[in-house]
C-alpha cells in the first residue's frame, strides 16, 4: 500500500471515527461505572495472505485474558476479547476498527501489518482509545507522534540496525535489498540501505501477490550480490527464495520478521534451509517460556507461533495500565502507560521511550534448520 493511499485512507478513517464518536461519548471510558466486561479490541489478519498469523495472536490474547479473569479480572470486572479481521488490508482494517469501536472496546491490542494498522490510528484516536500494538512496527507508526499509540515490538529502524550488523558480521560486500512497497517492508529496506553504504548495490521493489518474480530476480542478479535481504511477508518471500536458488544464486539470503512463519518453508521448499531472519524473540527462542508454551499448547491443541508472546503481553500490559489508572478512561490509561517502569514482559522489563517505543528493539538473527527457525545469534 503506497504511502499516499494510506494517508488518504487515514483521512477517511478519521471522518468515519468522528461519525462514530457520538455513539460512544468520551470513548475508552464510557463504561467506567458499568459492571460489565472490559472489552479489548484486536485487529489481526484472519483472512488473506497473512491469515496464518491471526490465530497465534488471538489465541495468546485469549490465554492472557483467561488467566487474568481467573484471578478476579481488572477493577472487579472481567476482560473480554473483541477480535476483528483486518485481512492485512487498509480499507478492511478501517472498517474493522470502526466495528470494534462501536462495540465499546476500551483498549486496542491488535496490529500485525503496518499498512493496515496505519489508517486505524485516527479511528482509535478520535474515540480516545489507547493502542498497544504488539507486532506492526513500521517507523511510520512512530513518526505520526500520536499520544495514544504504543509499540511493544522493535521498530523498523531497530530492525534495520540488526540487519546491517549481521550483514557486516557475515562479511558481505554486495547486498541486494528487496521489498514489496508496503509501509512495513519498504520502511525496513530504505532504512537499511544507508547503514550499508556502498555495500548496497540494488534496492528492488516487487509487486505483492504475484507468482513469478523472475524479472525482479534478473535485476538483482545482474548486480552480482553475495547477500540478499527480503523485507516483505512470507507469501512472496517463499517464492523469492525458491526462485533465487533456481536462478543459481549461491549467496546468503535473509528475510525480515514478516516472513518468520512455518508457511515460509512450505512455500520455499528445501531451498529455505540456511535462510536467516531478523526477528524479535519467538516462543522457541525464549529460554524461560516452556511452561507458557505448554499452557498455550494444552489450551489450543497446537504450539504458539510468531507474535504469540507479544499478543499475550499486550493484554497483560493493558490490564496493568487500567489497574494503575483505576479507570478505563482513555486519557488516564495513556498516562498510566507512559508511567510504566519495569513491567515484566517476554522482551524484558518495559519502560517506554518518549516516542512510546521500546528502548531496545531486541532483534535477533534466526536461521532455518531442521524444519523451523532457530536462534542463530542474539546480537547482544
Amino acid at each position: 500500500m503506497r504511502k499516499t493511499h494510506i494517508l488518504s485512507l487515514a483521512a477517511t478513517a478519521m471522518m468515519l471515527a468522528g461519525c462514530g464518536q457520538g455513539l460512544l461519548g468520551n470513548g475508552g471510558g464510557a463504561q467506567d461505572e458499568a459492571k460489565g466486561p472490559i472489552r479489548l479490541g484486536m485487529l489481526v489478519p484472519q483472512s488473506g495472505s497473512e491469515a496464518a498469523i491471526g490465530p497465534y495472536m488471538t489465541n495468546a490474547a485469549q490465554l492472557a485474558i483467561d488467566e487474568i479473569n481467573a484471578k478476579g479480572g481488572v477493577l472487579g470486572r472481567q476482560l473480554q476479547l473483541k477480535a476483528a479481521d483486518d485481512a492485512c488490508d487498509a480499507q478492511t482494517a478501517v472498517a474493522a476498527a470502526n466495528k470494534v469501536v462501536t462495540e465499546g472496546v476500551e483498549v486496542s491490542i491488535g496490529g500485525y501489518c503496518s499498512g493496515a494498522t496505519l489508517p486505524t490510528l485516527p479511528v482509535f484516536g478520535k474515540a480516545n482509545i489507547p493502542m498497544i500494538i504488539p507486532a506492526a512496527n513500521s517507523q511510520e507508526l512512530v513518526d505520526q507522534k500520536l499520544k495514544h499509540v504504543f509499540l511493544i515490538n522493535g521498530t523498523g529502524t531497530q530492525q534495520a540496525e540488526a540487519a546491517s550488523k549481521w550483514i557486516a558480521k557475515q562479511g558481505a560486500t554486495r547486498v541486494a535489498l528487496m521489498h514489496d512497497n508496503t509501509s512495513y517492508s519498504k520502511d525496513i529496506a530504505v532504512r537499511t540501505q544507508p547503514m550499508l553504504g556502498d555495500k548496497a548495490v540494488i534496492t528492488e521493489a516487487v509487486t505483492p501477490k504475484e507468482s513469478d518474480y523472475s524479472a525482479n530476480i534478473h535485476n538483482v542478479l545482474q548486480k552480482k550480490p553475495d547477500f540478499v535481504y527480503w523485507t516483505g511477508y512470507f507469501q512472496e518471500g517463499g517464492l523469492i527464495i525458491r526462485q533465487l536458488r533456481q536462478a543459481g544464486f549461491k549467496g546468503s539470503i535473509m528475510v525480515g520478521d514478516g516472513s518468520v512463519s512455518a508457511k515460509l518453508g512450505e512455500i520455499a521448499g528445501p531451498e529455505v534451509d540456511g535462510v536467516f531472519a531478523t526477528m524479535t524473540p519467538i516462543p522457541d527462542t525464549l529460554p524461560d517460556a516452556k511452561g507458557w508454551i505448554d499452557s498455550y499448547t494444552k489450551k489450543f491443541g497446537s504450539a504458539p507461533g510468531p507474535y504469540s508472546n507479544q499478543a499475550y503481553d499486550a493484554v497483560r500490559l493493558a490490564a496493568e495500565a487500567i489497574t494503575k489508572a483505576g479507570s478505563t478512561d482513555g486519557a488516564k490509561v495513556i498516562s498510566a502507560l507512559e508511567g510504566i517502569n519495569g513491567f515484566a514482559m517476554f522482551s524484558g522489563p518495559l519502560k517506554f521511550t518518549p516516542e512510546h517505543t521500546l528502548s531496545a528493539g531486541g532483534f535477533q538473527i534466526l536461521v532455518w534448520k531442521d524444519g523451523k527457525f532457530a536462534l542463530q545469534d542474539a546480537l547482544s
